[in-house]
């Protein structure tokens, strides 16, 4: 059976719901855009318009639970690629947002370039372990207005070919995204078929629905582009001081805007996506590597799960400003425990320091944790053809199974992690060959990537209408 691991209790997870329940149509959250209020007071929602206070009442909540989708799959550039929510399956997204950048060749820290954006997004298209995109640093014209947008998305849709997810705090960017979408992909019937943009919104912990990324998605209705909600809350800081009261308000965070997307559009396709943190309580910063987050992360899995919604949960964070010994037991221990909660979607790859600093390097070397992690879920498959009882008989007492049919065949067939990465062979080979380091090698694969992977690009036509409506948005 597979190895999994949980942390609520059916009984304990209705516990949060019901408290949930409560807090919502008690106490309700701060809902700052006005369309977003105006749509939740016309679907029964208790508005106060001078506080901008809303409750939500329990039957409202029930109501924007069932209209979620349980499954449906996120598309991309690539028509060999679909990843199938709720259905058993796990892929990664690679952490985003870094606003540094460690420098492979100098080892300094420095700010990111355009070239360190496309390096890394050429990194994580190869791996096919990474099925969603996040910009993993800053690109340097994706907040320079319509233009830049408009820039910016063409050389996602170029570099990237699974699927995107991305945000926009700007409404007025919008219809700039949509038609982006609507030049690569071929109209809105065919984004609306295949998914391939999903749209984060992060509400404020605590309890807030905030205006930016809430409206950008709201005047983006119509296109059937997937929610992913992923308010934040920090226990000790933004959230109570306390692992039960921090899930609490990640819940009720993540419902109360549930009901906000179903209210606004029922049935859009809908991600249960919180991280729930912890405070270092001895510096009050964010304790990236605390290894209480592992623990935050499956009882948020097991409360999308409850709730029947497809999951996107976060590990593999770490306190440590370079690769080595502190970063590796962070995201090792962090990234195991997530994955044995068996997410859909699990954010993790490639940054470093609480998630403020790129490295090419520890990318490459998450992967191989995340590998192996999943390989540790496989468990013991009891299957028949794995008992090998004949084998065992036949063999007998002092033999060797080194030769047998059965061991080459499920070499291949997935009971060993065939792994080429890291050091297999015996000290004096390792001595003679200079004593690499992980990093070493890591450093070497990215190099290999950069010099043989090639992007998906975009055909003559589509980069031209894209070149002509980046020239409209810079008139605009």
């Amino acid at each position: 059976m597979h190895a999994e691991v949980h942390v609520l209790t059916a009984d304990e997870a209705a516990q949060v719901h019901e408290r949930t329940l409560k807090v919502l149509s008690e106490r309700g959250m701060r809902v700052d855009p006005d369309e977003g209020r105006r749509v939740l007071a016309a679907a029964g929602a208790q508005v106060d318009e001078a506080t901008r206070m809303v409750r939500f009442p329990p039957a409202l909540v029930e109501e924007a639970v069932h209209l979620a989708p349980r499954q449906f799959a996120l598309g991309g550039r690539r028509d060999d690629f679909s990843f199938p929510l709720n259905a058993g399956r796990f892929t990664l997204l690679a952490d985003g947002g870094a606003t540094t950048v460690l420098d492979r060749k100098t080892g300094e820290r420095r700010a990111p370039t355009r070239e360190d954006w496309l390096e890394a997004t050429r990194i994580i298209d190869h791996f096919d372990d990474v099925g969603l995109y996040w910009s993993l640093c800053e690109h340097p014209l994706a907040d320079q207005g319509p233009q830049g947008l408009v820039a910016y998305m063409t050389d996602v849709f170029a570099t990237f070919g699974k699927h995107v997810q991305e945000s926009f705090g700007d409404p007025a960017l919008a219809p700039w995204v949509l038609e982006v979408c609507d030049i690569v992909f071929g109209g809105r019937e065919e984004v609306r078929r295949r998914h391939p943009l999903s749209f984060l919104i992060t509400p404020t912990s605590p309890l807030i629905i905030e205006a930016g990324f809430t409206g950008t998605w709201l005047a983006m209705r119509g296109w059937d582009i997937p929610v992913a909600v992923m308010p934040m809350p920090l226990m000790g800081a933004t959230a109570p001081g306390s692992r039960l009261g921090t899930l609490l308000a990640a819940n009720c965070e993540t419902i109360g805007t549930l009901c906000l997307v179903q209210a606004a559009a029922p049935g859009t396709p809908f991600i249960y996506a919180p991280v729930l943190a912890t405070m270092d309580p001895r510096t009050g910063r964010y304790g990236a590597g605390a290894i209480e987050q592992g623990a935050l992360s499956l009882a948020a899995i097991d409360m999308a799960r409850f709730y029947g919604l497809p999951v996107e949960a976060s590990g593999s964070s770490t306190d440590a400003f370079e690769p080595g010994a502190q970063a590796a037991y962070e995201k090792a221990a962090l990234g195991l425990m997530v994955t044995l909660g068996w997410p859909d979607v699990l954010v993790g790859p490639g940054l470093l320091g609480g998630a403020i600093m790129l490295s090419l390097e520890q990318l490459v070397i998450d992967i191989e944790i995340f590998r192996r992690a999943r390989q540790a879920r496989s468990g013991v498959p009891v299957i028949a053809g794995l008992w090998l009882d004949d084998v065992l008989t036949r063999v007998g007492a002092g033999g060797s199974f080194i030769g047998e049919p059965s061991t080459r065949h499920n070499v291949r067939a997935g009971e060993w992690l065939l792994s080429d990465f890291g050091n297999r062979d015996s000290f004096e080979a390792w001595r003679a060959a200079g004593r690499p380091t992980v990093v070493d090698e890591a450093r070497v694969q990215v190099e290999q990537i950069l010099a043989t992977h090639e992007p998906p690009g975009l055909d003559d036509g589509t980069a031209r209408a894209l070149k002509e409506l980046e020239r409209r948005a810079a008139e605009s």
